[in-house]
């Protein structure tokens, strides 16, 4: 409205710079103005406009009933003046601004079109359409600042002090950003935490929605990630800072919403481009409107003009050019508040194409890392807690992650192990009242001749479902064995049955062997993999699943996974356990790696563009019909501001509804 909007047009979102400058949303600006200077400026805009409308009705009520004399015309003359003063001058300027380069815009439009009704005697009109104009587009400026907050509102949920431990042990208040990477932090009951972390002392439940979207709070204990702008709702936590202030998750999270907004969507381009020809187009049909009518149609010069100027108001293409930006920015705000990060317009209508979706194993559809899995007692000599005892105490020992993992499921008490060794490729060995044990491998049974036909049938069958297995044997015998396993996650099985319906393919890409790539394939649902691949080979696998009619989507983890989560349609990026270099390389960023975030990505998309298509028909629509009632002299100028301004405020509402946000039922 303010500006010819399609030039400033440069994505769905960097800046909306709204102030006067309604239309133009497509820029959306994270910096806001000190509270209490923005509240004051805006309650002035207020009360100008508001005294403008004033002064345009009173004099529209003088045209209508005052005597036509010189002094009641110079009077409504001087009100329209004023009234126009205050609601357009900052329009007016702009637009002949605008006319001296040739830049055929719409405060170029909008100037023409008021001084034209002033010019010959249809004042207080043109009074009253730039103080509805201004209005209008104040009103919009409130609606979009919804999208704009709901990702600017991510700045204040970082707190700006910490409470940092000194070198005597004293705690200090501190700004966050003076605080060093591995300084400790504490951060009480109730508070949010200022920084990222690992917990080093306490537990306590931790609300992190604001970050990742999950709607439950998540247990911390030691050694746990903690994330700034998190709360703590219960328990004191001491963290080890990880990250500085400006490069937390939710640094990261703003950072990566900025950049989103440099990269236009499809969308917008085609807007861009119509607007570039249709608002000259308009201008033009707008001279033929004003000349052609008297020359070719024997019109009053005066009654053809004043077609031309209602035309040129409601051919305004706000509407048009604010439909793309405010619905993308809802959209990008709505699913930034589900903890996914899409680094762009273009990434957020690109994957409602998705008809295939390959995923990466260990960390994507796994947790990946190590679980104990399935426990078998093969000795009934000796009881089953003292043998459990002595797995834990050797276990516990070792610092291998299958090891760990079993000490970390046994909940009983660890036996004290002496002369404890650790042997290369085999396994660990101790003493427990004085008796020589061994927690070990397969290979390592069959080389101490103590692996029987019934024993190796049950280490083949767990095997074969692409489990590790540790045997404990001791003087006895063999005792048990732990079979340990890189296990499901529980929301991958939902993820694929959510993509199966809606209409999407899930194949399974990894670089693990085939026993294990089939066994967590069944168990996550999918139906096609592909294993024992190399990066490159995994690359090469993603593209020959690719034609020109499928788009494919990646989702991985790893540096590995980078090479096909760049040459992706769209790449998912697992945000908690996910490497720096999977989440440059993704277009989008799963911040509690919730593999149902993919599905709902997916729909978001297609809602947006659902949602754009229909702000489209709204704006081109209601052009069109009330074009056509200007042109054959059935429109007013009151109509066309009133069909400018309708059009316009329908589109932002219905771009805004994508904030409310659609999850699976």
């Amino acid at each position: 409205m303010s500006e010819h909007c399609h030039h400033h047009a440069e994505g769905a979102g960097a800046q909306v710079h709204m102030h006067g400058d309604a239309c133009c949303a497509s820029e959306l600006s994270i910096v806001s103005e000190p509270p209490a200077e923005s509240a004051h400026a805006d309650r002035a805009e207020w009360y100008r406009l508001f005294i403008a409308l004033g002064f345009a009705g009173v004099a529209e009520a003088l045209a209508f009933v005052a005597p036509e004399t010189l002094y009641w015309q110079a009077g409504g003359m001087l009100l329209a003046a004023v009234a126009i003063g205050l609601a357009g001058l900052t329009v007016l300027r702009k637009g002949l601004a605008a006319l001296f380069r040739g830049d055929l815009n719409i405060n170029a439009l909008m100037s023409v079109a008021v001084i034209g009704a002033f010019l010959i005697g249809e004042w207080p009109e043109a009074a009253m359409v730039m103080a509805l104009y201004s209005l209008a587009e104040l009103i919009e400026d409130r609606s979009v600042d919804r999208a704009r907050n709901a990702i600017k509102d991510l700045l204040d949920i970082s707190p700006p002090y910490a409470q940092r431990r000194t070198v005597t042990g004293e705690w200090e208040e501190v700004p966050a950003s003076q605080v060093a990477l591995g300084d400790t932090v504490r951060v009480r009951p109730g508070e949010r935490l200022p920084l990222d972390g690992r917990v080093t002392e306490g537990r306590g439940s931790v609300n992190q929605a604001p970050v990742t979207g999950e709607s439950l709070p998540v247990e911390k204990a030691p050694g746990d990630e903690v994330y700034a702008g998190t709360i703590n709702l219960e328990g004191g936590l001491e963290l080890e800072v990880t990250a500085a202030a400006g490069d937390t998750v939710l640094a990261r999270i703003i950072h990566a919403v900025e950049q989103a907004q440099s990269r236009r969507a499809p969308t917008q381009r085609f807007i861009d481009r119509f607007a570039n020809v249709y608002t000259p187009a308009v201008f033009l049909l707008a001279v033929g409107v004003a000349v052609g009518g008297p020359l070719l149609f024997g019109l009053a010069w005066l009654d053809s003009v004043y077609r031309a100027l209602v035309l040129l108001v409601i051919a305004c293409p706000c509407a048009l050019v604010i439909s793309t930006p405010v619905t993308i920015v809802s959209g990008l705000a709505a699913a930034a508040r589900r903890g996914i990060l899409i680094k762009g317009g273009v990434y957020l209508e690109q994957a409602r194409k998705l008809r295939i979706v390959a995923f990466d194993k260990t960390g994507t559809i796994t947790l990946g890392r190590p679980r104990l899995v399935a426990q078998e007692i093969l000795n009934d000599d000796v009881a089953a807690e003292s043998i459990l005892r002595i797995a834990a105490g050797l276990a516990a020992r070792s610092d291998h992650p299958v090891s760990q993992a079993i000490a970390e499921a046994l909940t009983e008490e660890a036996a004290e192990v002496a002369e404890f060794g650790a042997e290369a490729g085999h396994g660990v060995r101790g003493r427990v009242d004085g008796k020589s044990y061994r927690l070990t491998s397969h290979r390592q049974i069959h080389e101490l001749g103590l692996c029987s036909e019934q024993l190796e049938a049950r280490l083949n069958a767990h095997e074969a479902q692409g489990r590790t297995v540790s045997v404990l044997a001791g003087p006895q015998g063999v005792l048990a064995l732990f079979a340990v396993a890189d296990t499901v996650r529980d929301t991958s099985r939902q993820a694929v049955a959510q993509l199966q319906r809606l209409g999407i393919t899930s194949v399974m890409l990894t670089g693990d062997n085939t026993a294990t790539a089939q066994n967590v394939a069944t168990q996550a649902g999918i139906s096609q993999f592909q294993a024992e691949l190399l990066p490159q080979e995994k690359l090469l696998a993603l593209e020959a699943l690719n034609d020109e009619d499928t788009s494919v989507g990646m989702v991985g983890d790893g540096i590995n996974d980078a090479p096909a989560l760049a040459a992706a349609g769209v790449g998912f990026a697992m945000g908690g356990v996910g490497t720096h270099t999977a989440m440059e390389a993704a277009d989008v960023v799963i911040m509690n790696d919730d593999l149902r975030r993919v599905p709902e990505t997916i729909r978001l998309s297609r809602r947006t563009q659902t949602v754009l298509w229909q702000n489209i028909g709204l704006a081109l629509g209601i052009k069109a019909v009330f074009l056509g009632l200007a042109i054959f002299d059935h429109a007013t100028m009151w109509m066309a501001v009133f069909a400018d301004m309708g059009a316009s405020l329908l589109v932002v509402f219905n771009g805004l509804r994508l904030l409310k946000g659609e999850q699976e039922k």
